[in-house]
């Protein structure tokens, strides 16, 4: 392996543990990218024909056998005349027109971003209350070491409960409920105990009834950006569900919002605390919505065919697409994709996630993103911003108010995202993004040492805001984007479990080690902290991170099969050329690390001619 070029897909080949065969993890991919690529005319027909007899879609036949062309070749309607001018019509706006959509599939869109809103204002009502409910619960103390670790307790519970428990449920419930009444539950859940969580009167009831809340956290977490995918058409499917990103930032600035609208609310005889229960309360409208909303939507293709349920399946596809054509086609790909992924089970996927080292690449990467995600500092703010800017010298209602600008700011700066995170590419937009962040936090916490309040809060909210605008514009997409191409189809699953519990963990750490940190070494101490870590973090995105823009499979089983220590000397001749580039305004020749080697497939010619009726059969000719 030593003296291939870095250039080429290095075949792993590593023992199965239940059989005698070699396995080759590209020639796995490969054939997850596609299973139906180079298959012959006559035998996909025949395949299509046995497929509708054995699962009773015999009624369905001329569209199956479309739509089975289709996904061998997408292109293929132009030029076989099996096809109506209909059909044409239909299938190439679809690519040419690829945002007009079905009623049905916007309105799934709909009930999946507000499960994303759900998340957000779950994530930062708490951000308002804490500075009203710990007096109440006398953990109100700000120079206590005990009270500052229970309120960051208090804080942190959910995310507790979601790195310990809750993602680990997320393939049991998606597997028996599906994907949409999983959201059901998991969003009725956030409704619930968000209520309970307005009722308590103590800091060790509060506490029970948010770590509750992180059942409804984790699963909805996964399944809903999941449940998008399974559903969208390709055109437009990574745009969607970068849905969940843009749409947890919103419910983020929701929660801000109402935290300022409630914080006016007086107490009432006999009950004490009712602007910040009402805060908490209110997080669990959206989720009531969702319930009352998503049963109505279509169930996840995927997850009925995988339950043997292939008429139901078309059924719904029919309300997600515009013809029966188009909904042949998906069924019939996602049949051959789960045959395919099915021949991978009993294979221990946890450990050839990590003994392989094309997949170990990708899960370091994808764990390093899902870590800077959090030790970047952003959810120290998300959570704890009304203190920090009280702590700077603001009221508690112009504390609430700069919140709300905050969260605004992170769910308006998310939306050109969808856009630059393919135009620059994942790795380029973290590399420019984290020195400014860093920059940023030290900004913020140094400012806290100005001995003019004017100059203190300006100081605070210019850095804090700035540090808002390179977050929502690199950090804040890439990671779930980043881990949900990253690792082979075939472990995709448990790689994103993997991914989603490293970020819930590392969150729960942040959350709870705040207040004792802004305790121990003041705001430019722990402000310091976090900006050091966005430096060791752009260290080791350029070491450890490959760029996985406008690859396609097969390439991105070249980018991660490179070994590391290539990959780290490539990151290291980057400074220089950087430095080059950047601040000498040289023009440097770049250095191309991430070549195209892929073979593509030859286009089936000769089954196309017999589509169109051109080619007689040869009878003493065998396909093989």
């Amino acid at each position: 392996m030593q003296g291939q070029e870095p250039s080429r897909a290095y075949e792993i080949v590593c023992q199965a543990p239940t059989t005698d065969a070699k396995f080759s993890v590209s020639n796995a991919n490969a054939k997850l990218s596609n299973p139906l690529n180079g298959i012959p005319y006559d035998r996909l027909m025949a395949d299509v024909e046995i497929f509708a007899e054995e699962k009773g879609l015999t009624h369905l036949l001329p569209e199956l056998e479309k739509g089975a062309l289709l996904a061998q070749d997408p292109t293929c309607h132009d030029r076989l005349d099996k096809f109506s001018q209909e059909d044409k019509r239909i299938l190439t706006e679809e690519v040419e027109h690829k945002w007009r959509q079905t009623p049905m599939l916007y309105y799934m869109v709909v009930m999946s971003s507000l499960a994303a809103a759900v998340q957000g204002m779950d994530e930062a009502v708490i951000n308002g209350a804490q500075i009203i409910y710990p007096k109440q619960f006398s953990i109100g103390d700000p120079n206590s070491k005990r009270d500052s670790w229970l309120v960051g307790l208090v804080n942190s519970a959910p995310y507790l409960c979601c790195a310990t428990i809750s993602c680990w449920m997320t393939h049991p419930l998606n597997h028996y409920l599906g994907r949409k009444k999983t959201i059901f539950v998991t969003c009725l859940i956030s409704f619930l105990t968000c209520i309970w969580s307005a009722l308590t009167n103590s800091w060790w009831h509060l506490f029970i009834s948010r770590f509750f809340l992180g059942f409804g956290i984790g699963p909805k977490s996964t399944t809903v950006p999941v449940y998008t995918a399974e559903c969208s058409p390709a055109p437009i499917r990574g745009a969607l569900v970068m849905m969940w990103q843009m749409w947890t930032a919103f419910g983020i600035a929701l929660g801000d919002l109402v935290d300022l609208v409630f914080y006016f609310i007086p107490d009432t005889p006999g009950v004490t605390g009712l602007n910040w229960r009402l805060m908490l309360g209110s997080a669990g409208v959206p989720g009531l919505i969702v319930c009352l909303q998503i049963l109505f939507a279509p169930e996840s293709p995927r997850w009925l065919i995988s339950r043997g349920r292939y008429e139901d399946a078309f059924n719904e596809l029919c309300r997600l697409r515009f013809s029966h054509v188009q909904a042949a086609r998906d069924l019939y790909y996602i049949h051959v994709l789960l045959e395919a992924e099915n021949e991978m089970e009993g294979r221990n996927r946890i450990v050839e996630m990590f003994a392989i080292p094309r997949n170990r690449h990708a899960a370091v990467a994808s764990w390093v993103v899902m870590f800077g995600q959090q030790f970047c500092g952003l959810n120290v703010i998300a959570y704890y911003s009304s203190n920090i800017f009280l702590a700077s010298g603001l009221t508690q209602t112009s504390a609430l108010t700069s919140s709300l600008v905050f969260g605004t700011l992170n769910w308006l700066f998310a939306l050109p995202a969808v856009f630059t995170i393919d135009t620059f590419g994942r790795r380029n937009l973290l590399l420019f993004t984290f020195p400014c962040m860093a920059i940023c936090l030290l900004v913020t916490g140094f400012s806290f040492s100005s001995t003019s309040e004017t100059g203190r809060i300006a100081g605070v909210s210019i850095g804090i805001y700035l540090f808002t605008i390179f977050y929502s514009s690199g950090e804040g997409p890439v990671p779930f984007t980043y881990s949900a191409e990253a690792f082979p189809l075939y472990i995709r699953d448990v790689g994103m479990s993997f991914a989603t519990a490293t970020t819930w963990f590392w969150n729960f750490v942040l959350s709870i080690t705040w207040p004792w940190l802004i305790l121990a070494l003041k705001p430019q101490g722990a402000f310091s902290w976090y900006a050091a870590w966005c430096c060791i973090l752009w260290v080791l995105i350029l070491l450890l991170v490959r760029e996985t823009k406008d690859k396609t499979l097969e390439e991105l089983d070249q980018v991660f099969s490179i070994p590391l220590s290539k990959h780290v000397a490539y990151g290291l001749r980057q400074i220089p050329y950087g430095f080059k580039k950047f601040v000498l305004f040289q023009k440097p020749d770049p250095e191309q690390l991430y070549q195209d080697g892929n073979e593509r497939e030859v286009p089936n010619t000769e089954g196309e001619e017999k589509a169109r009726g051109e080619v007689k059969e040869d009878p003493e000719k065998t396909n093989v």
